[in-house]
């Protein structure tokens, strides 16, 4: 008598995965890290931003515009002598290229010379466009003005205070 056999081919396929002796499959591929160091723009300060000399009466403000030099006076103060300026800058970039000027979105501290008496700058602005297309190693110049806040009976005395301004070019 004879037997017959049924053969499942499709479910051993089918349910059959890589060999149990398989070796793991790897795969390497190198990056390189890639870096071009630019020469730093040049900047010099030529002069100071400076609100000249204020009476006081009571709490205001004095702004120096960046474009005219001109200053404005609210509240209790006012203009009483010497001239304001804006703070004016020179620089050189290396290449042909567009240069971000930024100022100080934040306030600076003033502080009374020889006293601990303090007063603030800010809404510093810039004269002309903050993103300038600009020659390689030609000069351009930009000027910065800002507000400064005047509190009621501010002692009297000459204040000075720090603030950076940034280049940035590509």
């Amino acid at each position: 008598m004879g037997r017959t056999f049924l053969v499942v081919v499709g479910l051993l396929i089918m349910g059959s995965a890589a060999p149990a002796f398989a070796a793991p499959v790897t795969a390497n591929k190198q990056a390189k890290a890639v870096v071009d160091i630019l020469p730093p723009i040049a900047v010099r300060k030529l002069q100071d931003l400076n609100f000249a000399t204020l009476g006081v009466v009571a709490a205001g403000t004095a702004t120096v515009n960046p474009n005219t030099d001109v200053m404005t006076t609210t509240g209790g103060v006012t203009w009483v002598g010497g001239t304001p300026y804006s703070a004016m800058f020179e620089a050189v970039a290396p290449t042909k290229s567009v240069v971000h000027i930024r100022v100080p979105r934040a306030s600076i501290v003033v502080t009374r010379v020889g006293g601990t008496e303090t007063m603030i700058v800010d809404t510093f602005t810039i004269s002309g466009a903050a993103n300038r297309n600009v020659v390689a190693k030609e000069p351009f110049a930009f000027s910065v003005g800002g507000t400064l806040r005047v509190n009621a009976n501010q002692a009297e005395g000459t204040y000075v205070g720090t603030f950076d301004v940034d280049l940035q070019y590509n």
